[in-house]
């Protein structure tokens, strides 16, 4: 039992560890200035791309940016879209590299937007049936979690390459079409490595969770 509260503990500080740099980053970056706002930005690199017809709209919440491929609209948290600074300019050109890939059929988005349904299940339903499993001491309902929630891991995996494409594309452009110069663009990747290592503890943190579990069948 011991190591298996030993990994859970080290899967929460990750998970703090990370969430805390990336404020921290996107704190740090704020304060350097650039010269347009997020949500310039993000218009520039769309309407360089062809891709007029993709929205930009406001939204509430911080770090709450996110692409919708559905309605082809960005969404930028509001110290994004009208933050004038080196942090704003890299997450909204961040989000804008997803409308990039969703315009290209980028092949793991392609993967990763079919996984969706079957990870949303595979969360819900495969949490659920492990930590029943662990409460009623029944490894069979814990291997059917397993089974369940490894979809939640599989569609992980397959994100992270899609969130450094997004950020490599966002550097690309930030760049190559003016909006910072190039010795700005450390500032930018401070940020986006960050956010990165998100989505990367968010894997680990999945795969600690399942051993977690597993680990418990085999105590039974």
């Amino acid at each position: 039992m011991a190591p298996a509260l030993i990994l859970m503990a080290i899967a929460f500080v990750l998970g703090l560890l990370a969430q805390s740099r990336v404020k921290s980053a996107f704190g740090q970056m704020s304060q350097i200035d650039a010269r347009m706002s997020g949500q310039q930005a993000a218009r520039q690199m769309l309407h360089h791309a062809g891709l007029d017809d993709v929205g930009i709209e406001e939204i509430g919440g911080r770090l709450s940016d996110h692409y919708d491929p559905r309605s082809k609209v960005l969404r930028l948290s509001s110290d994004v879209f009208h933050g004038r600074s080196m942090a704003a300019v890299g997450v909204a050109c961040h989000e804008a590299g997803h409308a990039l890939q969703d315009a290209s059929s980028y092949g793991p988005l392609v993967i990763r937007n079919l996984a969706v349904p079957t990870a949303n299940f595979g969360s819900g339903v495969g949490m659920s049936l492990l930590m029943l499993g662990a409460i009623l001491g029944m490894t069979g309902l814990i291997m059917l979690g397993a089974i369940l929630f490894s979809a939640v891991i599989a569609f992980q995996l397959i994100n992270l390459p899609v969130e450094f494409d997004a950020s490599r594309r966002a550097r690309h452009a930030l760049v190559s079409q003016g909006m910072i110069a190039p010795n700005e663009e450390r500032y930018v990747a401070k940020v986006l490595d960050a956010a990165a290592m998100t989505y990367v503890a968010g894997a680990v943190q999945s795969i600690i969770t399942l051993i977690y579990y597993l680990m418990l069948s085999g105590d039974e």
